[in-house]
């Protein structure tokens, strides 16, 4: 067992990069704390990843992109959760700049 931690801990409200923590790591499952402090993803830039994503927002305020709804934004609250499939191309187009945006994602073989 490891050590017991708390996702809303140890939080920089003002960090100027979106911020990665590994959590846990393990036969083919990923899990990792994200916090966004009002970033996105560079225009035009779209993430790709080999793996199946499932993301719960936790705090703070997203908005999603997805290439294939270009133009159409999801948003996402404090307990909205989305599975986004391999290779579905997406990308952060929004994130709160006033308070700390917490992610929990999973990531797994697809």
């Amino acid at each position: 067992m490891s050590a017991p931690g708390n996702l809303f801990e140890g939080i920089d409200a003002g960090a100027r990069e979106e911020v990665f923590e590994r959590l846990v790591a393990q036969s083919g499952v990923l899990i990792e704390r994200i916090v966004s402090t009002g970033q996105a993803s560079p225009e035009g830039f779209w993430y790709d990843d080999p793996r199946d994503e499932w993301v719960v927002l936790l705090a703070g305020a997203a908005e999603l992109e997805f290439e294939a709804q270009r133009g159409t934004r999801q948003r996402l609250k404090p307990g909205d959760h989305v599975h986004i499939r391999a290779h579905c191309r997406h990308r952060v187009a929004w994130t709160d700049p006033q308070a700390p945006t917490v992610w929990l994602a999973v990531y797994f073989s697809a």
